[in-house]
């Protein structure tokens, strides 16, 4: 990313809406956009993480931001970060849907709350704030949107089963969505990273998993610059890295239930 050196005053370029902001790839997709000029409203459950990045937005690039903590695993936080634009009176022209969270074990002794909480956050509350935000975007024949999922879009999961099952719908959805918008002014891009150094793993209880151990992980950052560059490019698919894109496309030559044992040998933790 082009921290600008510092520079504040730079033109505005309109309003992005970032949600899972205060920690990881969210973080990083905020301040990417505030640095290119975009003012803000962030959201996610940690008010404290957040306020530290609107000042640094503030201070550093001169941007205005509207704090909102919500937690959007449930359809009160949502309408809460729904109601807060409608009494802002903003009209967003950039939608990150970022976040979400993962878990790491058979599904059988998976926490049910957790599990559901999962889909809420990673398919509903997506659903439902596109919904809402993407009529305007329309009418006004401007507007990008990105959904971030995930390299584990391209496969079913074993040993993490509802998290790649709500990443394949966050791709399927969001393509399809690009083809409907087609020729409208408004684009839909997927930011598939793949392994992240974040707090993604340890949240998801994947720390002990080979995958995160033998593999190196790009950051965060790196990461967010590149789904930035992709969603001002309207991009369709933006798979970050190319080993992650070696992967994603080596998929297509291999039988379904090859693969499925292959991701469950990669993820499972050696006795």
């Amino acid at each position: 990313m082009d921290e600008k050196g510092g520079e504040t005053g730079m033109q505005n370029q309109g309003w992005a809406v970032v949600t899972g902001a205060s920690s990881g790839i969210g973080w990083e997709l905020a301040r990417n956009l505030a640095a290119e000029g975009w003012d803000l409203v962030i959201t996610a459950r940690r008010q404290d993480a957040l306020e530290a990045l609107a000042r640094e937005a503030r201070e550093r690039w001169g941007r205005e931001v509207h704090v909102v903590p919500a937690d959007l695993a449930g359809r009160p936080g949502v309408e809460h970060l729904l109601e807060a634009l409608e009494r802002l009176e903003l009209e967003p022209d950039i939608l990150v849907n970022n976040a979400g969270f993962g878990d790491y074990g058979s599904f059988e002794e998976a926490e049910l709350d957790r599990v559901l909480q999962m889909i809420e956050l990673n398919v509903s509350s997506l659903t439902h704030l596109t919904r809402v935000l993407l009529p305007g975007m329309l009418e006004r024949g401007r507007g990008r949107i990105l959904n971030v999922a995930s390299t584990a879009a391209f496969q079913p999961g074993p040993l993490m089963a509802v998290y790649y099952a709500t990443k394949s719908y966050v791709l399927s959805f969001s393509e399809a969505l690009r083809e409907e918008a087609r020729g409208t002014g408004v684009t839909i891009t997927t930011l598939c990273p793949g392994p992240t150094t974040s707090e993604f793993h340890a949240e998801a209880g994947m720390m002990a998993s080979p995958l995160v151990q033998r593999f190196p992980m790009p950051g965060s950052r790196q990461v967010a610059e590149y789904g930035v560059r992709a969603l001002m490019k309207g991009k369709g698919v933006a798979v970050y890295g190319v080993l992650n894109r070696l992967h994603v496309f080596g998929l297509r030559f291999l039988p379904r239930s090859l693969v499925l044992r292959l991701v469950r040998r990669v993820q499972e933790i050696r006795s």
